[in-house]
């Protein structure tokens, strides 16, 4: 099986072209790719595939490391995008990316950045799902820590933002778990600790459901714009600094798409034996 390593902001990935060659896919073996001793290793594996809609230019499918199958990336679809390009699957430029029941807009730049049309956030509670009475700019929610103030907002996956101070200092590793698992958030949420610099610029740190801190969050970044853009404290366009890089975000306003621009990079090509052999999937070494 030939597959590409690429990484976008430190969130890495295993690609596949699912056009040129037949991807044959389980969890366990994609548990066994995923696996940072004895196969590959990433964050999660992306597959390139024929599409089925006539628009679009190509298909992409998102598995976390676990096998389990996901909506959405911020950071997969600039990868996927850069991919099919550099494999000539595509030809440069503005392409059509058929998702898990949506089509997302990408274009690659000379400069190896990459434009994506991350859709029009969802506002409404039950979209996320959050449980609140009615839609509003901010909610609170009660916590070991107080009452905290928060912005809910769906990019495909939800997401619940706080405006802190100081994103160094921000209690990321107590507070992003219990907001995590909070009642209100019946399918868990990602967390978002936002210090606002000015209206064009933030610093972010993200804890994302059932993983933890992550170097970087493209839907994190573009639902913390939003939630901003709300409070009216943030202008169209934002640069979002994180650990692993920064990000542009652009949105202008409810009904309108947010778009995001970003780097992602090709780290090495490689073949594996596949299926996996039974190494994967044995006890670890000593």
């Amino acid at each position: 099986m030939r597959f590409t390593k690429m990484e976008a902001l430190g969130n890495d990935f295993v690609v596949l072209d699912g056009i040129r060659q037949h991807v044959p896919l389980t969890p366990e073996a994609i548990r066994g790719l995923a696996d940072r001793r004895r196969g590959v290793g990433f964050d999660q594996l992306l597959i390139a595939e024929p599409p089925t809609q006539p628009a679009a230019d190509v298909r992409y499918r998102i598995y976390n490391a676990d096998g389990s199958e996901v909506e959405h990336c911020g950071n997969g679809v600039r990868c996927l995008a850069r991919f099919v390009v550099e494999a000539g699957l595509v030809q440069p430029g503005r392409l059509r990316i058929e998702t898990s029941g949506r089509m997302t807009e990408a274009e690659t730049r000379p400069d190896g950045r990459v434009t994506v049309d991350m859709g029009v956030p969802e506002l409404e509670p039950a979209c996320l799902p959050f449980r609140a009475p009615a839609q509003q700019q901010r909610y609170t929610l009660a916590t070991s820590r107080g009452e905290q103030a928060i912005g809910a907002v769906s990019m495909g996956n939800p997401h619940a933002v706080l405006a802190v101070e100081d994103a160094d200092t921000a209690p990321v590793a107590t507070l992003g778990p219990e907001i995590e698992a909070h009642p209100s958030f019946p399918e868990r949420v990602n967390v978002g600790f936002m210090e606002i610099v000015d209206r064009g610029r933030v610093r972010l740190r993200v804890y994302e459901r059932g993983v933890g801190e992550t170097p970087a969050c493209g839907t994190g970044a573009c639902a913390a714009v939003v939630a901003g853009r709300l409070w009216e404290r943030l202008g169209p366009m934002v640069a979002v600094d994180m650990a692993g890089g920064p990000l542009v975000v652009d949105w202008h306003g409810p009904e309108r798409s947010v778009w995001m621009t970003g780097a992602a990079h090709t780290v090495f090509h490689g073949e594996i034996d596949w299926p996996l052999s039974a190494r994967t999937t044995g006890p670890p070494p000593g």
